[in-house]
């Protein structure tokens, strides 16, 4: 092609590239006006009814949303919108929860590995338990009702092989008839074979099982134990010299040490119920100071208890700055004990009302932050406490921040917070603000572990649960917005469906509901009338 001819064949190509997007454009246009005429007529079409039915519709699914987070709420504790939002589309927003630190990401696996460590419940001996002859038995005769539950007292009998039995006990034939004594479950068996050991030489294991099963009194058992300590300080004293002989020496010596150990402690109890608290105080102190390293006891917990009634508070606070340390496990005693001391400084004076309005002071805060700590420990405790839910005898084993532990505590402690002025008072204006504190206890702790969810499992085995109500987690109390928009929407949608469905019935219930709501209105109307002059009654109108 010429010049000519290429410049002729370039615009006849740009003239139809115009015509082809002029074209395209008008299509566009005529189509946004078709779709445009059609979606008016359509809306122009649409009767009242289809509004009606889009409103219930709505409403329907407003209130399904509400009662499905009403039941998620109860059960979980939180939200499932929040937790949702929170829990996945965060991240997808790169946003970063304010809660946490930083540098919390390098830590999230030692949390993890320690809540997984603290998650399983472990069950405790517990250290003020009562005896079986002398207390146990003796509810019994008087109710009817066993106190102690078949799994507890099988952690008693293993307890027992564990401390008072070793491998070598086969040479002696005192040792080996109680060995076979701690397994049987017939109450009067143990106590047969306990009396033929004691037919062959003094045995201190043999003797103990009398105290704690066959004697009657306090004071019977305390004649038992006296018994035992001369047995098991012989046997001790032998065992000491050859300890270094071997293993099966080591392993004797072991079981002696316990055995001592727990003869003493016995003792110094039977001196506190029977109202020596202050030689019941010396010898746990001795306890204590011969053997150090024996803290799977927690006599410290019997000390505790027996200051608190001297009223010691000083050597109380003594003990609690030694055992009330981060690295040691917590107990419900250690946290009330260390709450009770904060609140004996401020309870007599304090005035929930006096406090709203000055606001309080630092002896006051260091008190609520005190009990705040103890109830996030156990929240079981305040209730008994409080004498809102009665009180059944401990049992032998507690379940750490469970009901056992708390039921185990009140028994022992509820005298000490009465003997305080103003302690309980306290601790029934602040208690509840804990949950306050922590929403999602079974998800995040404040100053301890989330709250283990197996402790109910546990203390529904520890506890008699015949005659009493095990204590769960206090849940949090649903608003009373979310119910009344759950149900106001429920209804609305209900409204809106029947009317669609039926107009002319739900005309005339309306009416009817109508008719019904003002009759006593009318009524009251009609007497005025009837009572006030026309004329008055014609004044009053104009007005």
């Amino acid at each position: 092609f010429t010049s000519e001819q290429q410049g002729s064949l370039g615009n006849a190509k740009r003239c139809m590239w115009m015509t082809c997007l002029c074209v395209n454009r008008a299509l566009t246009c005529l189509s946004t006006l078709c779709v445009s005429s059609t979606v008016s007529m359509f809306l122009n079409t649409l009767t009242p009814k289809f509004y009606v039915a889009l409103t219930g519709t709505s409403s329907l699914i407003s209130g399904l949303i509400l009662i499905f987070e009403w039941w998620y709420f109860r059960k979980y504790g939180t939200s499932f919108i929040e937790q949702v939002s929170v829990s996945h589309l965060r991240p997808l927003l790169g946003g970063v929860d304010s809660s946490s630190p930083s540098n919390s990401n390098t830590s999230n696996g030692e949390a993890d590995s320690n809540r997984q460590s603290v998650s399983e419940c472990k069950v405790w001996r517990n250290p003020l338990n009562l005896f079986r002859g002398a207390e146990y038995n003796r509810y019994t005769w008087v109710t009817g009702r066993e106190p102690l539950t078949y799994y507890d007292m099988n952690l008693s009998a293993q307890d027992h092989q564990t401390f008072f039995t070793c491998d070598s006990d086969h040479l002696r034939p005192a040792d080996a008839i109680m060995q076979k004594a701690w397994r049987e479950r017939n109450p009067q068996a143990r106590i047969s074979a306990a009396h033929e050991a004691l037919e062959l030489e003094d045995c201190a294991t043999a003797y103990i099982l009398l105290a704690e099963e066959e004697a009657t009194t306090i004071m019977e058992a305390e004649r038992l134990f006296k018994q035992a300590l001369k047995a098991g300080e012989s046997c001790y004293r032998r065992s000491q010299q050859l300890q270094h002989h071997g293993t099966q020496y080591e392993a004797q010596h072991r079981r002696d040490t316990n055995v001592l150990v727990y003869i003493k402690r016995r003792l110094a109890m039977c001196s506190r119920k029977l109202g020596r608290t202050r030689e019941a105080v010396k010898m746990m102190r001795d306890l204590m100071k011969e053997f150090p390293l024996l803290s799977m006891f927690n006599i410290h917990e019997n000390l505790l208890e027996s200051l608190l009634e001297l009223q010691n508070y000083a050597d109380v606070q003594a003990v609690l700055a030694k055992y009330d340390d981060i690295s040691l496990p917590k107990s419900a005693t250690i946290c009330y004990t260390a709450a009770l001391l904060k609140a004996r400084a401020v309870s007599d004076k304090f005035s929930p009302e006096a406090a709203s309005r000055r606001g309080l002071s630092t002896a006051e805060m260091n008190a609520v932050e005190a009990i705040h700590r103890a109830v996030e420990f156990n929240p079981h405790v305040p209730k008994y406490l409080l004498e809102m839910k009665s009180l059944i005898l401990p049992p032998e084993h507690i379940l750490k921040r469970g009901d056992s532990e708390a039921i185990a505590y009140a028994f022992f402690h509820l005298q000490h917070w009465k003997r305080v002025e103003g302690a309980l008072n306290l601790l029934h204006c602040t208690w509840e603000g804990t949950f306050r504190m922590i929403p999602y206890p079974l998800e995040k702790g404040h100053l301890f572990y989330p709250y283990p969810i197996c402790t109910e499992t546990a203390d529904r085995e520890l506890l008699p649960t015949v005659f009493h109500e095990v204590s769960v987690y206090p849940k949090k109390e649903l608003p009373f917005f979310i119910l009344f928009t759950a149900g106001l929407c429920s209804f609305t949608a209900m409204l809106a469906l029947l009317t669609h469905q039926f107009p002319e019935l739900m005309g005339v219930f309306a009416k009817a509901f109508l008719s019904t709501l003002f009759a006593p209105l009318n009524f009251i109307m009609e007497k005025v009338e009837s009572i006030l002059p026309s004329s008055l009654w014609h004044q009053l109108t104009r007005i």
